[in-house]
């Protein structure tokens, strides 16, 4: 910078040229010209200008992002196509992804000797029917691994309709030693010395993220380079942080010990910012106000209006119930005071009779009356609201179609989510005002509540200032 002047290299078809002196402003500029000249054979597998256009800007999204601090200049024809100034973290993913995506984001910051990640994980509100928002960052590299793919699917999986991606921007920094970047020509693949730690790490990092407070009012991403412990003070009406995630981490390596002592460990209640007596008495979902056709809450909050979808709201509540229930071999049966039946064909007679016991660890009771009905005695008590038919029907189906093993292991959790599911409060059934204000509290204490079994949102905010827009008040 405090050159008196630049230097310039040239090269055209051969060998550069001799550096030779230039005027320029501060910086480096590099050009490349009629790349194809003399390689028609590369040319005619291009695609059209749109395409390899495309495919340029990819690339220059992906070293912005990595790159905050440095302003990015992309041309096209002689024409700025995007400018990007140096900025924040945050501004720079707001203004390639959007600024609702990034506001909403859940913050991702753990770090423990050995690996860091940071950056954030997009609401599953906004997951996207492609992978082109998904960036991870390995010691400021850009990669696409199918083993750190595979661990953020997963962190997304009780969130997510399963058609939709997420979107994120993750910097993991690990040991250069742990991790070999060679395997791929253009680097763009790593190798982990210790895969499965750095998978579980990734995994219960981002799904700690995501099972944070539904009530958590959205909060713009900081710097990824910022340390877990900085940041100002919580919102006002942010509720208590997540509940342990229940997932074992057996796996983790001694380098990982102090990651998974905090995943098991209960995280601490967070200190509240200052605010006033009537505020602090209202709770992030305020007090239900009315039913709206049996399907919808209507609540009022210190913000404005909260909506909540009933039905989807008590199906993520007893989902996570009832998969701390099994974990924790929990799962208690309520006799029912006059038993349920309904007909059934010859394979669910036999499922009934040949597992019984698999029936009992579920909190089932069930015993077949003849050869063409079957009687259910006892259900799992948080389900004994729920339409008894239908979950025993769904739940003989899952054991003879996938068997009973299975169920209990790889498909426990689809199992649970159809439980949770034909369990959970029916539309067009009238609730009493001391009922929603429960289901409310319940909401505030459950983790990922704020989107159901099958990734659709529970509830919506609305808050004075939008009402205020949708009248035009103040104009």
């Amino acid at each position: 910078a405090d050159a008196p002047h630049a230097f310039r290299i040239r090269a055209e078809g051969g060998p550069p040229d001799p550096v030779e002196p230039a005027a320029h402003a501060v910086g480096t500029t590099v050009e490349v010209n009629d790349l194809y000249f003399n390689t028609p054979a590369r040319r005619k597998f291009l695609r059209t200008e749109a395409t390899e256009f495309a495919h340029c800007n990819e690339v220059f999204q992906r070293m912005a992002l990595a790159r905050p601090d440095v302003s990015f200049t992309l041309k096209h024809n002689g024409r700025v196509s995007a400018h990007l100034p140096a900025t924040s973290f945050a501004a720079r993913v707001a203004a390639v992804l959007g600024n609702e995506l990034q506001q909403t984001a859940r913050e991702v910051a753990v770090e423990v000797p050995g690996i860091a990640l940071r950056g954030f994980a997009a609401s599953p509100a906004h997951a996207r029917a492609s992978r082109d928002a998904q960036y991870v960052y390995v010691n400021g590299r850009f990669v696409r691994d199918k083993l750190l793919s595979h661990a953020l699917r997963e962190a997304y999986a009780d969130v997510l309709h399963g058609d939709r991606h997420p979107a994120y921007v993750l910097f993991l920094e690990i040991d250069p030693g742990a991790v070999d970047v060679n395997v791929h020509p253009a680097k763009i693949e790593v190798r982990f010395r210790d895969s499965r730690a750095v998978h579980q790490f990734v995994y219960h990092a981002v799904s700690r993220a995501l099972a944070g407070s539904v009530a958590v009012s959205p909060a713009p991403v900081t710097d990824p380079a910022r340390h877990v412990s900085g940041g100002s003070a919580p919102p006002p009406y942010r509720m208590q942080d997540s509940l342990a995630i229940a997932q074992p981490v057996e796996t983790y390596t001694s380098m990982f010990a102090d990651a998974a002592a905090e995943t098991r460990a209960p995280a601490p209640a967070p200190v509240p910012a200052p605010q006033s007596d009537s505020e602090s008495a209202v709770p992030p979902l305020g007090y239900a106000l009315a039913q709206l056709h049996g399907i919808y809450i209507l609540a009022q909050n210190a913000q404005g209006l909260v909506l909540v979808d009933m039905h989807a709201a008590h199906e993520r509540i007893l989902y996570e119930k009832l998969k701390q229930a099994l974990a924790q071999h929990k799962m208690t049966a309520q006799r029912l005071l006059i038993p349920v039946t309904f007909h059934a064909d010859a394979l669910d007679v036999a499922t009934v009779e040949e597992h019984g016991d698999t029936l009992a660890q579920l909190g089932f009771e069930m015993a077949a009356i003849s050869p063409t009905a079957i009687a259910v005695r006892a259900v799992p008590d948080l389900l004994a609201n729920g339409d008894v038919p239908a979950l025993a029907r769904a739940l003989l189906k899952d054991i003879r179609d996938y068997g009973a093993s299975q169920v209990l292991n790889e498909r426990q959790n689809e199992l649970l989510a159809t439980m949770a599911c034909h369990g959970a409060v029916r539309a067009r059934r009238a609730l009493s005002v001391p009922e929603m204000n429960a289901l409310l509290r319940d909401m505030e204490a459950t983790e990922r509540s704020g989107q159901c079994n099958h990734g659709r949102p529970t509830w919506y905010q609305m808050t004075l200032a939008d009402l205020d827009k949708l009248f035009m008040r103040g104009r």
